[in-house]
């Protein structure tokens, strides 16, 4: 039996490749002895955003998932699901692919757009794929309470958890993106 990380929010530690996991905080929807599945919460996709508002008809910005099939659509949504394909990421949200019943709430104004947040692609880790990158300290797993998955694009969302770690956590808190200019 695997230590489940489902639940949990993963912080990268700083490295020079610049790689979309760069600076990430990825959020572990589910994690079982088949490996693991998560959404890169602060990384913003600019070019499909404007795809997207044509599609749905509704503007709302599109984040990085994660580098796995990029042509999926992934929504966290706050409240009550009120779709019957989601997976339950705790008691205030849950996750779904279901675009067609979320976009018909927010237009029936019975969802508010401010509750959810999509993204293209997801972070998936095979069998002990994830387990042995946190044991080569790869990943940082962080209890957070009280974050609203929903909320915008924060580019600082990394930092401030960072800092709250405290230690050895704020010396990567401050280090530039770029660690050729320190």
């Amino acid at each position: 039996m695997i230590n489940s990380y489902k639940g949990k929010i993963l912080i990268s530690t700083p490295d020079i490749s610049g790689d979309i996991f760069s600076r990430s905080v990825v959020l572990i929807v589910d994690h079982n002895e088949s490996g693991a599945f998560g959404l890169i919460l602060n990384k913003l996709n600019k070019q499909i955003s404007k795809k997207i508002s044509l599609i749905t008809g509704f503007s709302s910005d599109i984040y990085e998932g994660g580098p796995v099939e990029n042509n999926k659509v992934f929504i966290i949504a706050k409240g009550n699901p009120v779709t019957e394909h989601y997976i339950s990421i705790n008691d205030e949200f849950y996750l779904t692919e279901d675009l067609q019943t979320i976009t018909d709430f927010v237009f029936d104004g019975k969802i508010n757009i401010g509750d959810i947040k999509v993204f293209s692609g997801y972070s998936g880790w095979s069998a002990l794929q994830l387990e042995n990158e946190i044991s080569r300290k790869i990943w940082t797993v962080v209890e957070v309470y009280n974050l609203d998955y929903t909320l915008p694009n924060d580019q600082n969302l990394w930092k401030k958890i960072m800092q709250n770690l405290g230690g050895e956590f704020l010396l990567w808190a401050n280090t530039p993106e770029d660690v050729s200019m320190n």
